[in-house]
């Protein structure tokens, strides 16, 4: 995810000059974007080579992780937030790296494909799995370990004690705040811990 209206839409969330930790951060567009328009600082972590090797020629400062082995190198609120974009759908542990981002950080950021989108529920309707431009693979060859609605995050974050702080979709780099569950493929959740 890293067209310049979505980096731009999920920037807004982050507070000027923050000290930010970006879970699953790619080839580090988020945190270039982030360091070179509102002053942040931070690490990205990534477990794929070719990514790490594209963050260290971005100048984005990286450790290379597997976060299905936990954050236990960072301490409490070592971030003033922490992301997780096009992150949590990967993960074995989601729950418990959801529980340390919040742990990690006096806020977190997570945004993942919402499966609940229109499109989505028109394919199963037709009796096949979607293919869409966020969910871009065959149900056979795809890299999401599992699938979740906006409505199955807010259900999540509610029992593992996080405040929600905002919410919303993305669709096309727009906000959508109205139906958001059905009208945008992006779900976008900005919490602190209880």
């Amino acid at each position: 995810m890293s067209d310049l209206a979505t980096l731009q839409a999920i920037a807004r969330l982050v507070p000027e000059g923050a000290r930010v930790l970006d879970l699953g951060c790619g080839d580090g567009a988020m945190l270039d974007y982030l360091q070179r328009n509102k002053g942040c600082s931070g690490y990205g972590i990534e477990i794929a080579d070719d990514n790490v090797l594209a963050c260290v020629r971005r100048g984005v400062n990286v450790i290379q992780l597997n976060l299905d082995e936990g954050l236990a190198m960072f301490g409490d609120n070592s971030f003033d937030v922490v992301l997780q974009i096009d992150t949590l759908q990967h993960l074995r542990n989601a729950e418990v790296m959801l529980r340390e981002t919040a742990r990690v950080g006096q806020s977190g950021i997570v945004a993942f494909p919402n499966f609940a989108h229109w499109p989505n529920r028109l394919s199963v309707l037709r009796g096949r799995m979607p293919v869409t431009r966020r969910l871009p693979y065959q149900w056979y060859d795809t890299p999401n370990i599992r699938v979740g609605t906006y409505k199955d995050f807010d259900v999540l974050a509610r029992k593992n004690n996080l405040r929600i702080l905002d919410a919303f979709g993305l669709q096309d780099g727009r906000e959508v705040r109205w139906l958001p569950n059905a009208r945008a493929g992006t779900a976008v959740f900005r919490f602190e811990h209880d």
